[in-house]
């Protein structure tokens, strides 16, 4: 099978007073069904990439999701925003970011692997051999 990839870039909310705004490019590649790849681009620093499976994405649109690393669950409110909370030993940082973005963003993931399809996409002997070279 031949392997696509989408993308979009759209700006998350830093939540902290005042409030940032942070350019973040959504990725979903047939190479890597279950996951979604997130860009953070901030004005000043450098980018940050973070995976997520996409499930994670799809149920933090409807709920809590998620443990440890990354959380996301929906805000209640007339913005229509998804909260995600990322942490590490060096820290924590949440965002507000556009549920109708996220959203869009997934249905054109599922158009490309449909859900329940990813083994298809996904090569266990390929990666395997990926993990022997590292």
């Amino acid at each position: 099978m031949e392997h696509d990839e989408i993308r979009t870039t759209t700006m998350f909310n830093l939540l902290l007073a005042p409030a940032v705004t942070v350019e973040v490019e959504l990725a979903y590649s047939t190479r890597d069904p279950y996951a979604i790849r997130m860009l953070f681009n901030p004005a000043r620093g450098k980018s940050v990439e973070w995976l997520m499976a996409r499930d994670l994405v799809a149920d933090g649109l409807l709920g809590e999701a998620g443990e440890g690393d990354v959380r996301l669950w929906p805000i209640s409110g007339p913005m229509n925003l998804v909260e995600i909370e990322f942490s590490t030993p060096a820290g924590q940082a949440r965002f507000g970011a556009d549920a109708e973005v996220l959203a869009d963003f997934l249905n054109d993931s599922y158009l490309l692997v449909p859900s329940s399809e990813e083994e298809l996409w996904f090569d266990f002997d390929e990666e395997l051999a990926l993990l022997g070279e590292v």
